[in-house]
């Protein structure tokens, strides 16, 4: 585990596309990318309630309003350098399975449809609640699929 985490070999991990990585070594680069998404969106579930009340019920510059709005600024950012690197993490295994390496976008392309779908529904009378099921159950989908063939399957390469 010493080994993984030298700042080679992360970069080879997160920052290039070049190479492959077998199963084990793609859990273990997933694994800190989820875990830091997970305590980030925790936080940013804490914070929310914070951003969405008017001037009739807080003062104009109320110090946890900025500091939330703070927050979903680096919050932003780093699911976007997460995305980035899961990305790039997925292209090395896919290209081990001798898969097209597009497909290491479609869980962040399919997870941004489903929370965008999710968010606008609520407010478009004319989208129905259908369609974010759909979306759901397309979500689950990728995420099964990228788990059996990234994370089970055995390589492809010989």
């Amino acid at each position: 585990m010493a080994s993984f985490m030298t700042g080679g070999s992360l970069r080879f991990l997160y920052r290039s596309e070049e190479g492959v990585i077998d199963r084990r070594l793609w859990w273990l680069g997933l694994v800190p990318l989820a875990s830091l998404l997970v305590v980030l969106t925790a936080i940013w579930l804490a914070l929310a309630p914070w951003t969405g009340k008017g001037l009739d019920e807080r003062a104009f510059l109320d110090p946890r309003t900025i500091a939330a709005y703070l927050f979903l600024m680096v919050y932003a950012f780093a699911v976007i350098l997460i995305t980035v690197c899961y990305v790039m993490l997925s292209m090395k295994r896919l290209r081990d399975r001798a898969l097209p390496t597009g497909l290491a976008g479609a869980l962040p392309l399919a997870a941004l449809l489903d929370g965008a779908l999710r968010w606008v529904q609520p407010q478009v009378p004319d989208v129905p609640f259908w369609l974010v099921v759909v979306c759901d159950l397309v979500l689950v989908a990728v995420v099964a699929w990228t788990v059996f063939e990234l994370g089970l399957r055995e390589s492809r390469r010989g």
